[in-house]
């Protein structure tokens, strides 16, 4: 093999182990690689089941690199062995594709095969070399390629200048002087698309198909040179055959008509046999491009020429590309430079002077370029040749060059001081207003920079941003000092006798190349729409100009010359002094689009924009009065959190985020993607407080939907940030979760996980974790299906994987979600996956040292029971209160949460309730077996915790545990939970003050209870827990059972349910007790006087507060409706008076006129009902109309329920009377008196769908109970004195008789359990409970007021 190709082996090798390298350790340009791929439309050919096997091998790769990357360990890379050798055969066995090529070459570097690599990716050459040099590996294009294809686009820049060249002659003078903007200067970056409406339809076709053609060849080229390579790298390994370049292919070029011109250039190129041999010299050669402007319509070629060791050292060029070295060109190359030497061009000294000014006045249009592009390009400038460029003053630079230096931004060149009134000519130069003014007072009509002739001598307006800066600049530097230049630049510099005009450099990327050729070549408008932007005093002419400069821009196709013309900081201050003063939409809107392209391809744009703080002020200001554009511009500012807060933006946010997408602009970032990154910056990084507000007004203002949306943006970044968003919307306002479960596009989130950091991966995990917390068990395990089954990788081996390397406070949440994935299935003997979940959260419940982790590990466990709120709170410690028979506080969640019936269908609840306890009977069995019940330790670690939220949810996934056991097959584990947790469980039971806490432990005692060895244990404490379950019993029916059971079996209803007498009082002077009444902490009496009485209850005396004497007759009836704090009594001076009782003291608001007498009175919030002196009922509207009701019947006793009225007759007859229709239906008929003797119904009262109803024993009970929904007798209380007055709690049934005797009765087993004696003869005539119904208070016919408590 010769010493040229080994060379030219060594510097592939070199340059295709760089790139993937490259590749391999940036995972953002890994992941942007991908998606070019992914993008690519698959060819016909392609099978669908090829995508399967590719994703496997990527998703292998991923691991391996990040394995190798984290651990930085050599033996990491060699344990990843067996799998990336496992993914080389998979791909190997793959229709050869170019993403499988990649994947080849990722998998060759990773195994340390570097000539595989290097085959591997030129091969994506040779498929599709378009998408290669574009997408893929543009740079490698640039080193490997590019310099054997100038001959390539030498012919295409003829061709092109021909087409431009007659179209100039067509259409004549264009924008601006003949010279300056003739269609053939090349310095200038116009797209050909503007000159289309100028052309004749056979030019544009003409130019059109000249490209297509340029493209075609092109590629084929590059597939050519791509096999050259591979054959020179299997040559390098150990192959003894000679291998010669192949010849640059030019039959497309022919078929354009030009073969013979084509052969002549070959035969003056040096083309042997049409192949184009480079110029080689010492193995590092640098080829140089100079351009030169003629007057001939056609512009003189490109040509190659060698440059010295010593020039290239100085240019910083790069390394040569592995090209062959041809020494016999070389006395061709020297002829060639000769010629270039004494060319026409360059040997007139007038031609000479007119093309450095020409390039004078070009200066402000030249793009900058950095140090690392000038090394990548495959041409060097001489730089020992002046360049206009360097006179310019630098604005681009940063301020504060030295400590005390001011920026040289700020000092005026011809002064040298800082500048006081600032103005910036039209060449882009900025100077003293003074200075410049006895400038041109002296009769100059140039800058004195740039040499350039100005149009007008009228000095602009000030700059006043760069005013500011200075300003700005000055109060931080106070001390600051002028250093002067020691060579003005306003001095003329003598130019160099051999000049060589500016070196036009082709783009380094093959896109760029094909756009440079199809450029318009003049920038006469442009530069006359920048020269009004930034000095005309005109604001319609400034706004003008923003309009041309931005249809220029979009006409541009953003080329790179036109870029470095706006990016300028003059430019871009007069774009913000637009922004300040302009009121035109339209004009501001290409403004924001403007800045906002610049920026997001030069930062030197955004700090330009952030130097001075009203800039940005004026920005957010102009988006939130409706500027929405303008929120991709202030994304681009990157402000900081703290900014966005402060700038109070939110609702501007949201307006973005919810409005339609237009395309008026298409910017370089979509609105609403940037308004969702910045409201997702907010949310991901403020206090609670902000964070709630913020969730709550994206709940209301209905933007969910919006967000939901967002989750199938092509952008995952914004995919990310809008699952940041809705995991915070569901933490504060937690209904919406349900919304956004059934909007939900889940497939994009889960294939971002792969390419997300670890935080964002957290972020996704709690997402999935919070939208399975739906208050449906079926549509919970609907999602729970969609994400285990979705998206391109296996989510279970994903979340096992990161499982593995997740931080430990991150552990819980993942575990909680594999072990749901896990359980869709039926539980198996074995699963990894459920393995690793449950050992993951056993390890957080006990490391002690990271309380978060713990706390976190408790709550998952919690919730996997799998019942929730509509809110997405768990519901695991009300329902385990329901079992317990304490169902008060879940009553009270339902209807806080507003959970009733599921859409009222029965059989969907009990289709909801069959998969809840399907799924928790299987969460819990997959728990407690896990080691033999190794999670009971754990659980009995968390009790002892100091931390009050660990021990509670500890506390309550112990007992849903336990309780669970017994309907779990036996296998053991009740020992082990035993052992663990009984003694816990007694303790609490003992010590808790809370009665739900009580009643938990109650439940998980119960399951002990059952096992014979568990009730010898628990028995053992009977003597510890006898008192409490006494205290309990009236709380809870499961407190009274284990007392049963503790007590073997006996029923000792006395000793259960045990009153004792409180207080007595004698009112014996204001006659008889004919009502009670209590609320809250006050009792109110009624007497036969009219007098109302107000009582406080402390310890075992009765405290009148207050005395009423309003009523002049007989108080029969006291009502308090709870709602509004209100008593209503009723009396038989025929009034009903309304009482505000909220306050300490008693006082009348309201008085209603009956017109007769009320001897009984029931009330709701719209009406009254009562019994008049005569027949019937009256039903009177507070707001004024009475009408009668059962206008036959002498009615005794009322009682009012759910809006129906039941009425107790002096017949012994009982009605029921819908209020709503009138209706009305008759329990029991009545019947004659008896032996001349009435039996009238005393008493009725309403109670959990049952009527009771007291009257006299004359027919053998007193007390009947009839069920409300069909009106069947279902029972009786066998008592055998006349009730007068009755109450009913949940447990008994309270008798009030004749001779003051009170019976007390078991209500669901209508046995007596006590009797009360008041101590007198007097008949009980009223009586009334207090709120927690352990309080009895009585009213007698001889005046006594008579309280007892349960003890």
């Amino acid at each position: 093999m010769t010493t040229s190709s080994t060379n030219i082996a060594s510097q592939i090798l070199h340059q295709t182990n760089a790139f993937l390298s490259e590749t391999v350790s940036q995972p953002e340009l890994r992941h942007r690689l991908f998606t070019a791929f992914r993008r690519k439309p698959p060819s016909s050919s392609t099978p669908t089941t090829t995508f399967k096997p590719l994703n496997s091998a990527l998703e292998t790769l991923e691991k391996a690199i990040i394995i190798i990357s984290t651990t930085k360990n050599p033996l990491a890379a060699h344990s990843s062995s067996p799998s990336l050798h496992l993914a080389e055969k998979l791909l190997l066995s793959c229709p050869e594709t170019p993403f499988s090529s990649f994947l080849l070459s990722v998998t060759y570097t990773l195994t340390n095969q570097p000539t595989n690599a290097a085959l591997s990716l030129l091969n994506i050459f040779s498929l599709d070399p378009s998408l290669a040099r574009s997408d893929i590996a543009p740079v490698l294009f640039e080193e490997l390629f590019l310099v054997h294809l100038l001959p390539v686009h030498q012919w295409f820049n003829e061709q092109r200048s021909k087409v431009l060249s007659s179209l100039s002659m067509d259409v004549g003078y264009y924008g601006g002087r003949d010279e300056e903007n003739s269609v053939s200067d090349m310095s200038v970056v116009v797209p050909y698309t503007k000159l289309l409406s100028k052309m004749s339809g056979g030019q544009a076709l003409e130019l059109k198909e000249l490209e297509s053609r340029y493209e075609e060849v092109v590629d084929e080229n590059c597939r050519v040179f791509a096999n050259y390579f591979k054959q020179v790298l299997e040559n390098y390994n150990g192959a003894n055959r000679s291998v010669k370049p192949p010849s640059v292919i030019v039959k497309e070029m022919r078929k354009a008509g030009h073969e013979n011109k084509k052969i002549n250039k070959s035969k003056e190129m040096e083309f042997h046999n049409g192949r184009y041999n480079p110029i080689w010299a010492e193995g590092e050669t640098s080829v140089e491009l100079h351009s030169f402007t003629s007057s001939s319509s056609s512009p003189q070629p490109y040509y190659p020429q060698r440059v010295s060791p010593k020039t290239i050292r100085n240019q910083n060029s790069r390394k040569s590309s592995p090209f062959p070295t041809l020494d016999s060109d070389s006395e061709q190359e020297c002829s060639l430079d000769d010629n270039l030497l004494d060319s026409p061009s360059s040997s007139s000294s007038d031609s000479e002077a007119e093309t450095l000014e020409k390039n004078r006045k070009m200066a402000l249009f030249e793009p900058r370029q950095s140090q690392a592009q000038k090394q990548k390009q495959p041409v060097v400038a001489d730089s020992s040749r002046a360049s206009p460029a360097h006179l310019m003053a630098d604005m681009d630079n940063p301020p504060g060059g030295g400590k005390h230096t001011p920026p040289k931004d700020f000092v005026c060149p011809i002064t040298s001081h800082l500048f006081d009134d600032p103005v910036t000519l039209e060449t882009g130069q900025t100077y003293e207003r003074k200075a410049i003014q006895e400038w041109l007072d002296r009769g100059n009509s140039t800058c004195p920079i740039t040499r350039q002739k100005l149009h007008s001598t009228q000095l602009p307006k000030t700059n006043y941003v760069l005013k500011r800066l200075i300003a700005s600049w000055q109060e931080q530097h106070p001390g600051a000092v002028i250093i002067r230049p020691s060579n003005p630049p306003h001095k003329k510099t003598e130019q160099p006798t051999s000049f060589k005009s500016a070196t036009v450099l082709p783009s380094t990327s093959p896109n760029s190349v094909i756009s440079q050729a199809t450029i318009d070549c003049t920038v006469s408008e442009l530069r006359h729409a920048i020269a009004n932007l930034c000095t005309s005093e005109i604001l319609s002419e400034s706004e003008r100009a923003v309009l041309r400069i931005e249809r220029f821009w979009q006409e541009a196709s953003m080329e790179v010359e036109i870029q470095s013309m706006l990016t300028k900081p003059p430019v871009i201050n007069g774009f913000v002094e637009i922004l300040f003063n302009s009121v035109d939409r339209m004009v501001l809107k290409a403004t924001v689009f403007l800045l906002s392209e610049l920026g997001s391809r030069d930062n030197g744009v955004i700090h330009t924009l952030t130097r001075v703080d009203s800039d940005v002020d004026c920005i957010v200001s102009l988006f939130k009065k409706g500027l929405l554009e303008a929120v991709v511009l202030i994304h681009l500012l990157r402000p900081s959190t703290m900014g966005l807060l402060e700038m109070d933006m939110v609702e501007s946010l949201l307006t973005v985020i919810k409005k339609k997408e237009e395309d008026t602009f298409k910017m370089c970032l979509k609105p609403k993607t940037a308004a969702v990154l910045l409201l997702g910056q907010i949310l991901g990084s403020s206090e609670e407080s902000i964070v709630s507000s913020i969730a709550n007004a994206i709940v209301s203002t209905k933007v969910i939907e919006n967000l939901v949306g967002c989750l199938e943006s092509e952008s995952a970044e914004e995919r990310i940030a809008a699952v940041g968003i809705l995991l915070r919307c569901m933490q504060k306002e937690g209904k919406c979760r349900n919304t956004i479960a059934d909007k939900a596009e889940l497939a994009p989130v889960l294939e971002c996980f792969m390419s997300a950091d670890d935080g964002e991966r957290y972020e996704i995990v709690q997402f999935l974790s919070e939208l399975v917390k739906l208050n449906r068990r079926t549509f919970n395990q609907q999602i729970l299906h969609i994400i285990k089954d979705e998206g391109a990788f296996s989510t279970m081996h994903t979340l096992l994987n990161y499982l593995q390397m997740a931080p430990q406070d991150h552990c819980p949440v993942v575990a909680g979600l594999l072990l749901q994935l896990d359980l869709l299935a039926e539980p198996r003997k074995m699963s990894i996956y459920r393995e690793e979940a449950i050992e993951a959260l056993i390890s957080c419940l006990r490391r002690s040292e990271l309380p978060a982790a713990q706390i976190t590990a408790a709550e998952t466990i919690v919730s996997l029971q799998g019942r929730f709120t509509a809110s997405g709170k768990s519901l695991t410690r009300a329902f385990l209160l329901k079992r317990a028979g304490l169902d008060k506080s879940y009553r009270n969640l339902m209807r806080m949460e507003q959970l009733g019936n599921l859409s009222g269908e029965i059989e969907e609840a009990l289709e909801e309730e069959k998969a809840a306890e399907d799924w928790e009977r299987k969460m819990a069995f997959a728990l407690v077996s896990h080691e033999f019940g190794l999670l009971f330790e754990a659980l009995a670690e968390g009790l002892k915790s100091r931390h009050k939220e660990l021990s509670s949810s500890c506390f309550v996934s112990a007992a849903w545990l336990i309780h669970m056991i017994s309907a779990l097959p036996d296998t053991g584990i009740q020992a082990a939970a035993r052992v663990c947790l009984l003694k816990h469980f007694i303790k609490m039971f003992k010590s808790a003050k809370d009665t739900e806490d009580k009643v938990l432990s109650l439940l998980a005692l119960n399951s002990f209870i059952k096992d014979p060895e568990g009730l010898r244990d628990l028995t053992s404490y009977m003597k510890d827990i006898k008192k409490d379950l006494r205290e309990l019993k009236k709380s809870s029916s499961l407190a009274f059972e284990i007392l049963k059971v503790l007590s073997n079996g006996h029923d000792s209803s006395a000793e259960l349910w045990n009153h004792k007498e409180l207080v007595q009082v004698d009112c014996t002077e204001n006659g008889e007790v004919l009502s009670i009444a209590c609320f809250m902490d006050k009792i109110f009496s009624g007497h036969s006087d009219g007098t109302i009485k107000v009582w406080t209850g402390r310890g075992s005396i009765l405290h009148p507060v207050q005395e009423i004497r309003e009523h002049t007759k007989a108080v029969t009836s006291l009502a308090v409706l709870q709602s509004g704090e209100r008593l209503f009594s009723g009396s038989l001076d025929k009034t009903a008076r309304v009482w505000s009782i909220g306050n300490e003291t008693v006082y009348c608001v309201q008085v209603h006129d009956l017109k007769d007498h009320i001897n009984n009175l029931v009330v709701a919030s719209g009406f009254s009902c009562f019994i008049p002196q005569g027949a019937g009922i009256k039903v009177h509207s507070w707001n004024g109309g009475t009408k009668v009701l059962n206008p036959y019947k002498n009615v005794k006793c009322l009682a009012l329920s759910h809006g129906k009225l039941y009425c107790g007759c002096h017949d012994t007859s009982i009605q029921e009377i819908d209020l709503a229709t009138e209706t009305q239906v008759s329990i029991q008929t009545g019947s004659r008196k008896l032996l001349a003797k009435a039996n009238p119904i005393n008493a009725l009262q309403v109670h959990d769908g049952l009527i009771y109803s007291a009257s006299s024993a004359l027919d053998g009970t007193s007390v009947k109970i009839w069920n409300a929904s069909n009106y069947g007798l279902v029972g009786s209380v066998p008592t055998t004195l006349e009730v007068r007055a009755m109450t009913i709690t949940s447990d008994l049934i309270y008798l009030g008789c004749k001779y003051g005797v009170v019976e007390i009765w078991d209500r669901k087993r209508q046995s007596k359990i006590e009797t009360l004696q008041t101590g007198t003869n007097g008949k009980v005539i009223c009586m009334a409970l207090d709120e927690s119904e352990e309080v009895l208070v009585v009213g007698t016919s001889d005046g006594r007021i008579q309280a007892w408590g349960l003890s």
